[in-house]
Order: structure tokens, then C-alpha cells, then sequence
């Protein structure tokens, strides 16, 4: 029970932290987004480190032979960084940045955003698979990817999704129940089209 106390009050905190970051001025916000991208650079090497540290200390085997490696990741790696910079790209021109401490003014329901409502973690959740077969490292694609996809989940689900639900209100809220987090669900957008 005091762990779950704990855990409560650390999350309420970090909510409160980025609302009171996401609707302060625009140049404090402009000062946090490098933070906020380093951190998420960072977390993304360390994750790269790891799973090489991994393969190396369990032997794991190689995934695929030089040309073939080569068929596999090239395209995946070139989807994800399509989605990672479509996704980048349409904040910039909303007047925002991914970053949670510098969104835009309003919620972005537009371009990749009307497919997923994370298309930019979608694109690095594919460019990371993409890159385990580029250098050959079996746990990033096949361990440490759908760890990050589970990590990102619980996340978004416990701190950054109530964030969003207090500053954008009842329009988030509805996009939220329309839009799937990360992948595509094509026979969802199908049924809300013919409606």
C-alpha cells in the first residue's frame, strides 16, 4: 500500500510538471524542448547499447547474412524514419514540437495523427526492429523493441494521456476513444468512414 502511495503521488507530480511546462510561456517551452529531446535520444542509445551488450553476453546468433540483412532493414528503417519526420514535420507546422513540454496551441488530429495518435513512437518502434537487423542485434528487434513498446504504453496510458485529457478536455477524450495509440486499425477508420 505504500508503494502504490508512492507511485500515486510520483505520477501526480510528473502530470503536474509537464501541464504546468506544456501551458507556460512560449519561450520557457522553447528552452525545455532540447531537454526533452536529449533525454529521448538518450534513452534510445542506451536502449541500442543495451541490446548489442545483450546479444554479446548471451551469444545470441546473428539475424541474417550481409545482403539479406540488407533487403529486411532498408525499408523498414526508411517507413519508420518516414513516420518519425511526417510526424515531426506536421507539429512544427501546428506550432509545436512532439516534446510533451512543447506541444502545439490545440490537439493535432491531422496527418499521421488521424492514423495514430503516437505516430512519431510508432516510426522509432520500426526503425529500432529495422535497425536490430541493420547491425545484427537479435534482442533489440526482437526483446528490447516490444519491451519499449509495453514501457511507451504504460507511460502514455499513466501520465501522459492525463495530461492531455486536463489541458485539451473532452475533445482529447473523444479522439482518444477514435484513434488507436500506435498502429493503424484500418477496419476502425473503414467503419468510421461509412458512419
Amino acid at each position: 500500500m505504500f508503494l502504490k502511495e508512492i507511485f500515486l503521488s510520483f505520477r501526480e507530480r510528473w502530470i503536474d510538471s509537464i501541464h504546468r511546462a506544456a501551458t507556460s510561456s512560449k519561450k520557457y517551452r522553447n528552452l525545455l524542448t532540447p531537454v526533452g529531446i536529449l533525454i529521448f535520444l538518450g534513452f534510445l542509445t542506451l536502449v541500442i547499447v543495451l541490446s548489442l551488450l545483450t546479444d554479446r553476453l548471451f551469444h545470441f546468433p546473428k539475424l541474417l547474412p550481409v545482403p539479406w540483412n540488407g533487403a529486411i532493414y532498408l525499408p523498414i528503417i526508411i517507413i519508420g524514419a518516414f513516420f518519425m519526420l511526417w510526424s515531426v514535420f506536421h507539429f512544427l507546422k501546428l506550432k509545436g514540437t512532439p516534446v510533451p513540454f512543447n506541444p502545439p496551441p490545440k490537439l493535432v488530429s491531422t496527418g499521421p495523427y488521424a492514423y495514430v495518435r503516437n505516430p512519431m513512437l510508432t516510426g522509432v518502434f520500426i526503425l529500432l526492429f529495422g535497425l536490430g537487423f541493420a547491425i545484427d542485434s537479435l534482442s533489440l528487434a526482437f526483446i528490447f523493441t516490444p519491451v519499449l513498446i509495453i514501457l511507451n504504453y504504460f507511460e502514455l496510458k499513466k501520465i501522459e494521456e492525463p495530461e492531455l485529457e486536463r489541458r485539451l478536455g473532452q475533445e482529447y477524450i473523444e479522439y482518444k476513444n477514435r484513434v488507436p495509440m500506435f498502429f493503424p486499425s484500418f477496419k476502425g477508420r473503414a467503419v468510421n468512414k461509412q458512419s
